[in-house]
């Protein structure tokens, strides 16, 4: 029996009615060869600057990471913040046993109370003495012991206020308070214990103005400068970037892996990070030179090195592509640096490439 074209679509039609989706690529691949080609997807080679991209590994850390101690020795009379806890900048942490040193301060008040008194009334006499002694009832001798009196009880005065700032200065050192806000992150010590000056009694660890070190090769420090740009991910948060500026460029070589360390400081984020969190980007590195990219899925790579590209040429009322030899450069942001000749703006097969065959009629359709 003779089939024709016409017959094909009838027996697709009546022996596969529960696959319309199969029947629908039938008809899709008649109106294809009507055309004469295979359908390929093409993307213009493109003249850009050109960029080298650098994949680094890093830490979130914190600004400021400080282990808090009083300036006095004494007993824990009260802890007021537990580990997890969040605390304000001047907030109170614990505070030590000070009773002594309130009596002390007490008294110090006391003592300045009572020479402020005695100057006073030092000066009303010296006053006093002045106005007769222009009457010529009091002698300049007794005038003058009048006004050392005075010059006396006033260093007494001094004394005492010195005193009592030094009371109130000591009794103030019983209360630890935050130096910044933070995180409780370990607390050292429990209510009772007698601790020592400088012996560390809690961890506090600022979460604002979080930054992020990478570990970058020792081969980028001559290229790089403040105003490269980066991209950063958090492992634990997939699928969300976050801006970077680069804040420290640190050029001390570790010798053992041959990296320095780069200082990045995080853009405005609404993503939850906490310090120790893991963090990757990609370093762009502006190379200041141009050349022609392509698309990275518009290469094909043979076991024997070769690399090639299919272009797109016109020949005729025909649309065809021809292979192309190219040596690949620098990756970037999903292009490929290539040399070998390729021109700007030619079309090249991104997408359809794996079977092409030379100068094989395809129908075009272009990438967005």
């Amino acid at each position: 029996m003779h089939v024709t074209h016409h017959n094909i679509r009838r027996i697709c039609l009546v022996h596969l009615p529960s696959i319309p989706g199969l029947v629908f690529s039938l008809w899709g691949a008649t109106a294809i060869a009507q055309q004469g080609g295979s359908v390929v997807l093409v993307s213009p080679a493109e003249q850009v600057t050109l960029f080298e991209e650098v994949p680094l590994t890093g830490t979130v850390v914190s600004p400021r990471i400080a282990e808090l101690s009083t300036e006095v020795s004494g007993i824990v009379a009260t802890m007021k913040a537990e580990i997890g806890d969040r605390v304000g900048a001047g907030d109170e942490i614990l505070s030590l046993n000070s009773e002594l040193e309130s009596l002390t301060l007490a008294a110090a008040r006391a003592d300045t109370k009572r020479a402020e008194w005695a100057l006073k009334d030092a000066k009303r006499r010296l006053k006093d003495a002045r106005a007769l002694g222009k009457v010529q009832s009091l002698s300049a001798s007794e005038i003058e012991s009048l006004a050392a009196e005075v010059r006396i009880d006033g260093a007494e005065l001094a004394r005492s206020q010195a005193e009592e700032k030094r009371a109130a200065a000591l009794l103030k050192r019983h209360s630890l308070k935050a130096p910044f806000s933070g995180i409780i992150n370990r607390k050292l010590v429990e209510r009772g214990e007698w601790i020592q000056p400088g012996q560390a009694v809690v961890e506090l660890v600022a979460l604002d103005g979080l930054r992020v070190d990478f570990q970058v090769p020792q081969s980028v420090f001559p290229k790089l400068d403040k105003s490269s740009s980066l991209q950063i991910k958090l492992n634990a948060v997939p699928g969300e970037t976050i801006a970077g500026r680069i804040e420290a460029i640190i050029p001390v070589t570790d010798p053992v892996s041959r990296t320095f360390l780069l200082r990045v400081a995080l853009m405005e984020s609404k993503i939850k990070m906490a310090p120790g969190m893991s963090a990757s980007a990609v370093l762009r590195l502006d190379t200041r030179k141009q050349g022609v990219v392509v698309h990275r899925d518009a290469l094909i790579r043979y076991p024997d090195g070769r690399i090639t590209v299919w272009v797109v040429v016109q020949d005729g009322d025909q649309t065809l592509v021809t292979e192309h030899p190219v040596q690949t450069g620098l990756t970037f942001n999903g292009k490929v640096a290539v040399s070998g000749g390729l021109q700007p703006s030619t079309l090249v097969v991104v997408q359809g490439n794996e079977s092409l065959r030379d100068r094989q009629q395809v129908v075009v359709r272009h990438a967005d």
